[in-house]
């Protein structure tokens, strides 16, 4: 299996914080997001990852360089903002296995989730799985709609309406077939171009603890709370 990490983003709504250090590089409970993602994905057996850098991607190679946790790093650097979609079909260039599943993390998700787990409810026939994780408050996330058998039916976007829900929670597993769903442009986003466009998606639902720490209370939560997630 392969692993790509999304960690090119611009980070702008966590400020000063990450002007001069990348998002993936910032430190929760003495490790950094990187190491702590580098872990889940050495647990179920991957040994590279490609590190989807573009924002500060630089200091993020001179820092951790091509080799962590015992893990190579491949860097699929970006020379313009991609979106999330262009960023993936930019990292499927670099994996190893090109005609294996890859898993991939936004750069920002911390996660108790069981990933071996995920990975085997993978459809045989299906073309990927996403997590579904747990939230009390959905208002800032796009939400995912699916049937009794998980299966995806909509991608909703952020309606900022305050109630509990499972949403996306950054962690994909797909298998090489997604290709096929991706525009022929390289800047697309993943969530609204791609997603509904899938026939066989299925979501992966979590109530255990998760977050992304893309902004600055969000990411002072996971310092504070961060043993909940070892």
């Amino acid at each position: 299996m392969n692993g790509i990490i999304l960690c090119g983003g611009l980070s702008t709504r966590l400020g000063d914080i990450t002007k001069n250090t990348p998002k993936i590089l910032l430190e929760i409970g003495g490790k950094t997001v990187l190491d702590w993602q580098l872990e889940k994905l050495k647990s179920i057996g991957v040994k590279e990852v490609v590190l989807a850098a573009g924002h500060l991607a630089g200091v993020l190679k001179d820092t951790v360089s091509f080799f962590r946790l015992g893990l190579e790093l491949i860097y699929a650097i970006e020379d313009k903002r991609l979106g999330t979609g262009g960023a993936i079909k930019h990292g499927l260039d670099y994996v190893e296995k090109p005609n294996e599943p890859t898993i991939i993390l936004n750069g920002d998700v911390l996660t108790t989730v069981d990933l071996a787990d995920m990975v085997s409810r993978l459809p045989e026939n299906g073309e990927g799985i996403i997590l579904g994780a747990y939230v009390d408050d959905v208002a800032s996330y796009g939400t995912l709609v699916y049937d009794e058998n998980y299966h995806l039916r909509e991608f909703k976007e952020k309606e900022g309406i305050h109630q509990p829900g499972y949403q996306n929670g950054g962690v994909y597993i797909f298998n090489p077939q997604v290709k096929k769903y991706f525009p022929n442009r390289e800047e697309f986003s993943v969530e609204y171009d791609v997603f509904p466009n899938m026939k066989n998606l299925y979501v992966y639902k979590s109530d255990r603890p998760w977050i992304d720490i893309g902004v600055p209370e969000r990411l002072e939560w996971a310092r504070e709370n961060w043993r909940i997630f070892k």
